[in-house]
């Protein structure tokens, strides 16, 4: 097995909000999809070369909570890049930047839905 996951999905029930916030924190696009009667919108993600995805998603079944499972995005080359753009977007930092030895640096926030999530880069 290469990876323990190979796809997440964050909860949300204001779709165009919480797409608006990780557009913004990422500053990237989030690609929508429609199907089987819920609405995602996919992380950027180099699936062919082996890359992990996710998606937003809004539909029945789905809802946020800050408790749980906690999913790590990618932060870039330094995460304080993203993590500086959360509160303006809407979100709240829990965590800020912190080191976390040879595996590089962490943080936590929540987002406009109310989900508990982590950033993290090596940097």
């Amino acid at each position: 097995m290469k990876n323990a996951i190979n796809w997440f999905e964050i909860p949300v029930k204001n779709f165009d909000k919480a797409k608006k916030f990780y557009e913004t924190i990422l500053g990237a696009d989030l690609q929508v999809m429609e199907a089987m009667g819920m609405k995602s919108a996919f992380f950027p993600a180099a699936l062919e070369a082996g890359g992990i995805g996710g998606c937003i998603i809004q539909g029945e079944g789905y809802e946020p909570s800050p408790k749980g499972s906690l999913v790590y995005l990618n932060g870039g080359d330094d995460l304080a890049v993203p993590l500086s753009r959360v509160d303006a977007a809407g979100g709240k930092i829990l965590l800020p930047k912190t080191a976390i030895g040879q595996n590089g640096f962490m943080a936590h926030f929540i987002d406009t839905e109310g989900n508990k999530i982590g950033f993290h880069s090596m940097k």
